[in-house]
């Protein structure tokens, strides 16, 4: 399996940035797959999660709800995150990850639960 993400950048308070993650090397129909960042001197945290083919629900941290949408493209193999209204505590280095677990609320969010990661795309947010 192989996560590459791109599409992070410098950006203002309030502008929009969109993150894409592409994956390949596997049928990712069971896969759950996911957006965490690390924040300056911080662990990783979970940002958004979705399974692969169901993609019915969405799940968000509580500090990206409502600004953010995870969104993937099927038949690319893409998972994106949309990013709006950025904060300068939304500067962090971005990874998607992916496991074939079938993760449920108590495991989505813990990043020990996910297998493969991509290479990380460092967000920065300037006021």
């Amino acid at each position: 399996v192989q996560l590459q993400a791109s599409g992070g950048g410098l950006v203002q308070v309030g502008d929009s940035l969109r993150l894409s993650c592409a994956a390949s090397g596997r049928d990712f129909d069971n896969y759950s797959m996911g957006w965490f960042r690390r924040l300056p001197g911080k662990e990783r945290e979970f940002v958004s999660g979705i399974r692969w083919r169901s993609g019915s629900t969405t799940y968000y941290a509580d500090s990206v709800k409502g600004r953010f949408t995870l969104s993937r493209d099927i038949a690319k193999n893409i998972l994106y995150l949309q990013m709006k209204d950025l904060k300068p505590e939304d500067t962090a280095v971005y990874y998607c990850a992916a496991t074939p677990s079938g993760l449920i609320t108590s495991t989505r969010r813990d990043p020990n639960n996910y297998d493969y990661w991509g290479q990380g795309t460092l967000v920065t947010v300037s006021s």
